[in-house]
């Protein structure tokens, strides 16, 4: 039975691959002119978010949100969660209607297909370049300037000892935050690395559970005030996190 079913995750993983690309190849023509302007994005952003919904559902997955405060559309904001697997993306992108920009690792950027068009719309990083990430402030705030939300995972990666439960923040995001005066938006994905961790011989179809929370205003904030903004933040995901596995291990 373990042989049949290592078979069936190892074909599901294959399977994931295949959405990945096939929505893109579908809607490559639309895909190429909405990329081509910043002025098209919200567009893009529309194609984005079909295709992030059939890689979900086409997964088996299905996201429940819980919103303890929904975004208004006029404004923008900063969105953090924590990071632990390949589907975080596209479930910022299920979860969040309003158009945002990711900054995320360059790497991404070399996966075939879906590589050119992360390039192409979102901000992306070399953190092994010092230069890279000064271009990224100055993007960043060049897009925030426009009344765009950006979409930052704080801790920077995916941890590579999966026992963590979250580790510590970095403190691009909230650096931005202050200086533009916009609200961070904590999210908690509890379910994305049981589901879905970079481990390729595992994972399920099944829920996935999301909490946005109350937003954290940064109205009135300096710029010496972004190690107690970034504790803070990770407090609010941290606390959800650990919550949440003391449910599931109530002897621990």
């Amino acid at each position: 039975m373990s042989i049949l079913r290592t078979i069936l995750t190892v074909l599901w993983r294959i399977w994931f691959y295949i959405l990945l690309v096939l929505p893109i190849l579908v809607m490559f023509p639309v895909l190429v002119i909405f990329s081509s302007s910043e002025r098209l994005y919200p567009k893009y952003y529309v194609c984005a978010r079909i295709w992030a919904k059939c890689i979900l559902y086409g997964m088996g997955f299905y996201p429940e949100i819980k919103r303890m405060q929904h975004l208004d559309p006029k404004k923008n904001y900063m969105l953090v969660a924590n990071h632990t697997s390949m589907i975080d993306i596209m479930m910022m992108l299920v979860i969040i209607k309003q158009p945002f920009i990711f900054v995320g690792k360059r790497e991404l950027a070399k996966i075939p297909i879906f590589g050119f068009f992360y390039r192409k719309t979102n901000i992306t990083v070399d953190r092994n370049c010092a230069k890279s990430k000064l271009d990224v402030v100055t993007e960043a705030r060049r897009r925030l300037d426009m009344g765009e939300s950006i979409c930052i995972f704080p801790e920077g990666g995916v941890p590579e000892d999966r026992s963590l439960v979250l580790d510590t923040f970095k403190d691009g995001a909230f650096r931005l935050a202050i200086a533009h005066h916009i609200p961070i938006v904590p999210i908690t994905f509890y379910d994305n690395k049981k589901r879905f961790s970079y481990k390729f011989i595992s994972g399920a179809p099944g829920k996935l559970r999301v909490k946005i929370h109350q937003f954290i205003n940064t109205e009135g904030m300096q710029p010496g005030d972004r190690k107690d903004l970034r504790n803070q933040t990770r407090q609010v995901i941290f606390e959800e996190l650990s919550k949440d596995l003391q449910n599931e291990n109530p002897s621990k």
